[in-house]
């Protein structure tokens, strides 16, 4: 029997001997190699984990104790060590396990995560509630060296410093977000990094003043009551220390007998500390090792060559707005570029390369990212924020607060908007449009294709305001490429011109709304298709022009609904067109789990068959009518 296959439930790992650690630590990067190798997810991160998760299981208590990952793309091993390794089979897949934390899989689980910078908020209310309820589980939360140029982060910190019982937050050092760190606090850990020395210096020194015949206790005291002068000679700054917060490390991540004292240590020290953990991404695979970033989220790939199974035979989205932006460059000096940690995911790594003097990288930062540009544009710049849908999320006031009250030209270049798929409801970017068309002064375009996003993006730079471009991850759309019709603001598109019934689509459900028109020609009905275009504003002349020549007006967005592009043509057509028969389709008022993006359409019964049977439904009981 495997080591490995003697974990088949929590806490299963502290029966081992000591002498199996090493092998454990092994069977597991086999087994996620293994397993990732045909499902895709995150690896690089995980396999850095290995032991440090192994410490933690063999410390803490589970489902009692309570540990907090940051982001949770790390989570594997922990999975793997509650007793979840059977589901790996189908991680990330439709119905099958997550590659984050969730509550609903197991109560070791005890945060839903998927965004960055969280982990320690989400510890000191787990730590504080202990305190009330007087209860005396141990806390822990894991945060990575990335995930700490998160606003979010230094705001727990500074609330830290004052709780009165144990909490640890382990900081995974491993010099990486998505991409390469970047900042401040990057700066300042390579200094601790460089500095790690000092710790074996300290010991050296306290030991040689105690050996001090009669004086040497008090001496060593004396040092100690000086907070520590030592470790601020050779450190500089000391930022947690200075903050209330006890640092120890930093220590090897990968010696679990290291790992274990030093986290033993941590607990009993009965306040708040953090504990300093040095790791190596993608630990154990040597093509992960040297291309983090490209592991870090990987599809199926060949374990022998490190070589992705199936390669991109069109270009994507991200690709398409990759080459736009270097040739819009180019020609205005102007155009700057903003990314929160994900060059290469945002497609931003050709630009920087480029135009490193007009490129900015500021970190797992969104809300920064957001007033930056915003101070970038107020002084003639024309900056470029490239984020993905759900991460945008987190800047909502700077965006409404810093750009558009001041209707700064900033542009918004909104990667995977609308169904994500595999990374689930934490990543899908279904609330874009609610929460950025009410926003006064923001224009708001979805393009249907490549050709249209290019478009987009010329508009974008000729406007005057703040203007968000929403499109999709995935293969770009290149239908239509005859029908590359100037974009005038504010007007949509006709792509087929019909009866009966009229279809609506935004961006990518252009797609699926002309699927279902197939559909309804197959019996007998040429339904009209249109580009919105413009999510805001809406093509008023248009919709007034659709109420008076069809019977079923049908809007189709990848949003949800509230607050979305059909609500807002709902609300139109109830104040001025109250007799027309109005189907909006959207995502219902739901969070959407993982699965392909086509098995989650189907699901939410928005893609192009389910919406033209619903609709040949409609007309049948009006014709009965």
């Amino acid at each position: 029997m495997s080591v490995l296959d003697k974990i088949k439930k929590p806490n299963d790992i502290k029966r081992l001997n000591k002498s199996e650690y090493p092998k454990l630590a092994e069977e597991i990067r086999e087994f996620l190699l293994e397993h990732v190798s045909q499902t895709g997810g995150h690896l690089a991160s995980n396999l850095g984990t290995v032991e440090l998760t192994m410490a933690l299981h063999l410390v803490l208590d589970f489902p009692v104790d309570k540990l907090i990952w940051d982001v949770g793309h790390q989570a594997y091993t922990h999975k793997i060590l509650t007793g979840r390794k059977d589901e790996f089979e189908h991680l990330r897949e439709f119905g099958g396990m997550s590659g984050f934390p969730k509550q609903e899989e197991s109560p070791c689980d005890c945060f839903d995560t998927g965004h960055s910078s969280t982990s320690i908020s989400a510890a000191l209310g787990f730590a504080e509630a202990k305190e009330i309820m007087g209860t005396n589980e141990s806390i822990v939360a894991v945060i990575g060296d990335g995930a700490l140029s998160g606003g979010l982060a230094y705001e727990a910190l500074n609330n830290m410093a004052r709780l009165k019982s144990s909490m640890v937050v382990i900081l995974n050092d491993n010099e990486m977000s998505i991409s390469e760190n970047v900042g401040g606090m990057s700066s300042y850990l390579n200094k601790i990094r460089a500095g790690q020395k000092y710790n074996e210096f300290k010991a050296g020194v306290e030991k040689s003043i105690l050996q001090i015949p009669v004086a040497g206790h008090d001496i060593a005291l004396s040092i100690k009551r000086s907070k520590d002068s030592i470790k601020r000679l050779f450190v500089p700054g000391m930022f947690f220390e200075e903050m209330g917060i006890t640092y120890i490390g930093p220590i090897d991540g990968h010696n679990i007998k290291q790992m274990v004292d030093s986290l033993v240590s941590a607990i009993e020290l009965e306040r708040p500390v953090v504990l300093h953990v040095k790791t190596k991404k993608g630990k154990g695979y040597r093509y992960a090792e040297k291309y983090p970033c490209y592991f870090h989220g990987v599809g199926p790939f060949d374990l022998e060559t490190g070589k992705v199974k199936a390669k991109k035979e069109k270009p994507d989205y991200t690709d398409i707005f990759a080459r736009k932006i270097l040739s819009v460059a180019d020609n205005n000096q102007k155009v700057v570029a903003i990314t929160a940690a994900m060059a290469e995911g945002t497609g931003l790594k050709r630009f920087r390369e480029k135009y490193p003097e007009r490129f900015f990288d500021v970190g797992i930062a969104e809300q920064h990212a957001v007033t930056f540009a915003a101070g970038l544009a107020a002084a003639g710049m024309v900056p470029v924020v490239a984020v993905y849908s759900s991460f945008l999320q987190r800047a909502y006031d700077q965006i409404l607060h810093d750009v558009c009250i001041q209707n700064l030209h900033v542009i918004f270049a909104i990667d995977r908007s609308g169904l994500v798929g595999a990374d689930g409801s934490t990543h899908q970017g279904i609330f874009d449009i609610s929460y950025l068309s009410e926003i006064p002064n923001m224009t708001v375009l979805s393009p249907k294709n490549r050709y249209e996003l290019e478009d987009a993006f010329d508009f974008a730079l000729a406007w005057d305001g703040p203007v968000a471009i929403r499109y999709p991850r995935g293969t770009a759309c290149d239908d239509w490429k005859e029908m590359r019709t100037p974009i005038v603001y504010g007007k949509s598109e006709m792509i087929q011109q019909g009866s009966e019934i009229a279809l609506v689509a935004v961006g990518n459900m252009v797609e699926e709304a002309w699927k279902a028109c197939r559909c309804l020609q197959e019996h007998g009905i040429k339904a009209t298709l249109i580009n919105a275009r413009f999510v805001k504003p809406l093509d008023c002349e248009l919709l007034d022009s659709l109420a008076r020549e069809h019977e079923i007006i049908c809007t189709m967005e990848e949003n949800v609904y509230h607050g979305g592009f059909g609500q807002a043509v709902s609300a139109y057509y109830m104040e001025k067109h109250a007799d027309v028969t109005f189907v909006p389709i959207a995502v219902q008022d739901q969070f959407v789990e993982h699965g392909s993006v086509a098995q989650l359409r189907h699901m939410l019964n928005i893609d192009g068959e389910s919406v033209a049977n619903r609709l040949l439904q409609l007309r049948n009981e009006k014709t009965k009518e």
